[in-house]
């Protein structure tokens, strides 16, 4: 299977390239080609990538092909890890980042609605993401629908690590955390319907001071946190996420659990169509679907308002790259 992947040689794309090509994404008997796009000006860095990959010898690893052009890193890709994008710095703001990637995606959009394999799945890694993948979605019309996601899940584990935490158990027994919304400091990480050793979360962490306040902060603050800590942005966390998205579509989602995607709305929960956003979604294997029954309570639809609210607007910011 032939996987694409953008910004090959930032610090995601380091840190994701080895880990595809050990069978952490698609499985260890399925064996990979890795196609990796970067601009011109990175082409020497991505050469020493390609070295170590080599030099690693994984079994599993059939080829590799480094290029500058999207449509050849495109070329019969089933996967498109859209990573690449010009990274947050200290001091920029969302319409910064934004103004600087919207025409990144333009171009990719189109790129692999001309060249993908017909089964083309596609994540939008780079940020903002979810806006992004609006753009290049838009742009590949001819990919359904179905088959684009923004990445929601690096906000997923973060939720599911401080819940554990807080209570003290393994991650492994935090369930059913929503992320709603932009991948953003307006996004909502849903703590009434999560579930702790298969308790409500909020019965086994009796402090809802702390649930509505400082837990929700601290998810949507996480990647400024880390930000400030490293001079950068996340990588190896956000790499770990890439294999998370990608394996929560390509598998069964547990009993009473779910995938945190954003994917195209289709009016959910009142979310306006269209917009990429970010939901609870199950997944049987091979198709996906918004998960339903999810209770917002007064304080949950307000919060959906405001992240609904920035995605509009970036949405607007846009218009010009939108056919």
């Amino acid at each position: 299977m032939h996987v694409a992947v953008t910004g090959a040689a930032g610090q995601i794309g380091y840190a994701l390239l080895f880990r595809v090509a050990a069978g952490e994404l698609l499985g260890p008997e399925r064996p990979v080609v890795l196609r990796l796009l970067e601009v011109e000006a990175a082409m020497p860095a991505l050469d020493g990538v390609l070295m170590e990959l080599e030099d690693c010898a994984f079994p599993l690893l059939v080829d590799v092909v480094a290029t500058s052009d999207p449509k050849h890193a495109f070329d019969g890709a089933s996967w498109a890890l859209l990573v690449g994008s010009v990274p947050r710095r200290p001091g920029m703001e969302r319409s910064d980042l934004l103004a600087v990637n919207a025409g990144i995606f333009k171009t990719q959009g189109e790129a692999i609605a001309a060249a993908a394999a017909d089964d083309v799945r596609v994540l939008v890694v780079g940020n903002p993401c979810n806006t992004n993948c609006l753009i290049a979605r838009s742009n590949g019309r001819d990919v359904p629908l179905d088959r684009w996601f923004a990445m929601t899940r690096l906000d997923q584990n973060r939720a599911r690590s401080l819940l554990a935490a807080k209570a003290g158990v393994a991650v492994s027994e935090v369930a059913n955390v929503a992320i709603w919304g932009n991948h953003s400091a307006t996004q909502y990480p849903d703590f009434q319907n999560a579930t702790i050793g298969g308790r409500p979360a909020g019965d086994v962490i009796a402090d809802p001071v702390w649930l509505r306040e400082a837990f929700i902060t601290a998810v949507q603050g996480r990647g400024a946190a880390v930000l400030a800590a490293r001079g950068t942005s996340s990588a190896a966390s956000a790499a770990s996420a890439v294999i998370d998205s990608v394996r929560s579509i390509r598998e069964v989602t547990r009993p009473s659990d779910n995938a945190a995607l954003a994917v195209v709305s289709r009016g959910e929960y009142g979310v306006p169509e269209g917009l990429q956003f970010g939901f609870p979604v199950r997944s049987d294997g091979g198709t996906w679907s918004v998960a339903q029954g999810f209770r917002l309570d007064d304080f949950a639809k307000q919060r959906l308002q405001v992240t609904i609210e920035e995605l509009l607007a970036e949405r607007d910011g846009v218009s010009d790259l939108l056919p």
